[in-house]
């Protein structure tokens, strides 16, 4: 089953290649979408895909990379929309 889901990682997920990891995950799993930084110090993830693939991912944002640490990660599933061709790292306005 396709979805979407609208991802948010808490703690220390910026300055610690956070994005970078995710981006290489994501692709990884197959998943499309974005990952990106927020002024107030989370990142932002938006993936579609299988939804045990996303539950991989989501699991992998828990645990972070090395560097990170990370607090909390919530997240809202969506109805897949289809509209990425990749998975890329993009950057707040």
């Amino acid at each position: 089953m396709k979805i979407r889901a609208h991802i948010l990682a808490f703690g220390r997920v910026q300055g610690v290649f956070f994005r970078d990891h995710t981006q290489k995950w994501a692709s990884s799993l197959n998943l499309t979408g974005w990952v990106r930084n927020l002024r107030d110090g989370q990142v932002e993830v938006l993936a579609e895909g299988d939804k045990e693939k996303i539950e991989e991912l989501i699991n992998r944002l828990k645990q972070g990379p090395p560097l990170a640490q990370v607090e909390k990660v919530d997240v809202d599933w969506e109805d897949y929309e289809g509209e990425f061709n990749d998975f890329q790292v993009t950057y707040s306005a």
